[in-house]
């Protein structure tokens, strides 16, 4: 049984690190499921110390994560049209990845602008509302990259730590 939860908590971890970029994942919520699984095995003692720490900054980001593209559309002057436009350019660069991986950076930022200019905004505030938009989109896609990424090494760390517990055959 503690290889299925180690498996299964891996791929929880793998699919944290993607729900970083896609907006549909909540990203460092399932990566701390992972670790929480990697928790339930026989093998590895209980540290309620980690889990409860790493379960809240886990929702802290998850929670960060609307506020951040918000305060950086209204720092900007922007609007919810600029946010929406944001989130339907990062789906674009998802699912037709024409610009290949900097698709990733570059349609959200097209969405919030045009997010923006169907809002009828003039082209210099729809243009500095899109980059706030953008600039808060991508801080919290960093946020939540990092966040996994540390989850992942915890992971990864506690896995080899304790290897020849978790892999006894007997």
């Amino acid at each position: 049984m503690d290889i299925v939860l180690l498996v299964i908590g891996f791929i929880l971890m793998l699919v944290g690190i993607l729900g970083s970029f896609l907006p549909v994942l909540p990203g460092p919520p399932i990566s701390w499921v992972g670790l929480l699984l990697l928790y339930l095995t026989k093998a590895i003692p209980d540290d309620w110390w980690l889990l409860g720490i790493t379960l809240v900054v886990a929702i802290a980001v998850f929670v960060l994560d609307y506020i951040i593209p918000a305060v950086g559309t209204k720092k900007f002057g922007g609007s919810k049209a600029g946010m929406f436009g944001t989130v339907v350019g990062l789906l674009v660069a998802i699912f037709f990845p024409v610009l290949g991986p900097f698709g990733i950076i570059i349609w959200p930022f097209v969405g919030a602008l045009v997010g923006e200019l169907a809002n009828k905004a003039d082209q210099k505030t729809a243009l500095k509302a899109a980059f706030g938009s953008f600039l808060g989109f991508l801080t919290g896609t960093f946020m939540k990259f990092v966040i996994a990424v540390i989850y992942l090494g915890i992971f990864i760390w506690k896995a080899i730590e304790y290897g020849p517990e978790l892999f006894t055959f007997s």
